[in-house]
């Protein structure tokens, strides 16, 4: 989840010693101290659109604000659901959401210590680190607002089939902590699939806003669907005969749609306008798109093709992008990330007036524990921040982002 990061709005005046400093000396200091003071200018108007964009009033510009103490991130999950045709699950958020409203978000929300179980002290590290208390929570919500069970059948072992009007009568027991999820489970014969979640990145919200979270994404797959059976598969194919429910809102507690479609026509979408995508749904989409899309190149998101894929197909393509995940340094399963705003270059703003998004750091509570854990280095997101929510994302290479490409 992305929130803002704390507006930068004081300047130090200029010292009185650069005044008795050599004519050509000096003339050099006053220049890169005036171009250092653009820097802060222009880095304090991308801050406080960031933090209009995520729903928050950012400071009026040279107002003194009292320093409150930091808001520790609450342990939260969510899930990148792949459809039977490896297509991606997203949730519009409500227009009266207190945070990402209107936007299209994964199913996933907080930990429930009555539901999932006890998370990780605040000051220990392990609160961000991927725990079955984190992957009860993301089978959980993702029951709760979409009415999909991630569940394993107790005597055979596959997806657990619960007729629609149990499920429904279900999510409002769950979702109104009448019962505990795992209660409920048990009484239609299941278990949660905790072992069939694979972690994709955990993302720290930074430090100066009221709502923090520490949010481990997960990938899950529900099985692909053919009549044709696998080549040689060690798959029970069986799973192919599961039928898998309709995503349907939650009756517009917390959203108004709940779809399925790929990865590159979510991406599409967002930029062309059509729905608000925050920065790190748009990032993973995109790492998705390049595994499931057969795109022409990485950003050409149009051009996915139209026609359905066998089953053998569909199933390389996510064998693909799961060894993509468990590889990397760190592999993509370990990486944590802290989004940030950052500085323009030289005092000189983007011609497109889109700011940098850098994803290398884990975050302050990490980066003091002296964990060793990092985020994305070689890649950053380009935004556009509006109040009604970030325009106009791309995925760009850190070297195009900081202009440090080699000139052919």
């Amino acid at each position: 989840m992305l929130t803002c990061i704390k507006c930068i709005t004081h300047v130090k005046p200029i010292s009185t010693s650069i005044l008795q400093l050599p004519s050509q000396i000096r003339l050099f200091a006053t220049t890169s101290f005036l171009r250092d003071q653009q820097d802060d200018k222009l880095l304090a108007e991308a801050l406080r659109g960031q933090t209009e964009s995520n729903g928050f009033t950012p400071m009026a510009p040279g107002k003194q604000k009292e320093k409150k103490a930091t808001a520790p991130p609450r342990p939260s999950s969510s899930v990148l659901l792949v459809s039977p045709n490896n297509q991606v699950l997203l949730l519009q958020r409500v227009k009266q959401s207190s945070s990402f409203a209107s936007a299209h978000v994964f199913p996933g929300g907080n930990v429930s210590t009555f539901h999932d179980g006890e998370p990780p002290a605040v000051e220990s590290p392990d609160r961000h680190v991927d725990s079955e208390v984190y992957r009860m929570a993301a089978i959980r919500e993702t029951f709760e607002e979409s009415g999909i069970l991630l569940a394993r059948n107790n005597g055979f072992g596959r997806l657990i089939e619960v007729p629609e009007a149990e499920r429904e009568e279900g999510r409002r027991l769950v979702h109104g902590d009448k019962v505990p999820f795992t209660q409920w489970l048990a009484q239609k014969g299941g278990r949660a699939d905790t072992e069939g979640l694979t972690p994709f990145t955990r993302w720290v919200t930074p430090t100066n806003v009221p709502k923090r979270f520490t949010t481990q994404m997960y990938l899950y797959f529900l099985p692909t669907l053919s009549s044709t059976p696998l080549s040689g598969a060690a798959q029970d194919d069986s799973e192919a005969e599961v039928k898998i429910p309709i995503p349907t809102t939650d009756g517009g507690l917390e959203h108004t749609t709940a779809r399925f479609l790929p990865a590159s026509a979510w991406l599409r979408l967002a930029q062309e306008g059509r729905i608000i995508l925050f920065p790190p749904q748009f990032f993973l989409l995109h790492q998705v798109a390049q595994h499931f899309d057969d795109l022409s190149s990485p950003t050409a998101y149009e051009s996915i093709s139209r026609e359905s894929l066998p089953r053998e197909e569909l199933e390389a393509r996510r064998k693909s992008l799961l060894e993509f995940v468990k590889n990397g340094d760190p592999p993509w399963t370990e990486k944590c990330i802290s989004p940030s705003v950052q500085p323009p270059r030289d005092g000189k703003r983007r011609e497109d007036g889109r700011v940098v998004l850098g994803l290398n750091r884990p975050g302050p509570e990490l980066e003091e524990a002296k964990t060793g854990r990092k985020g994305v280095a070689d890649q950053c997101v380009l935004v556009d921040f509006k109040k009604e929510g970030p325009r106009r994302l791309a995925v760009i290479s850190r070297e195009e982002a900081m202009g440090t490409l080699p000139k052919l």
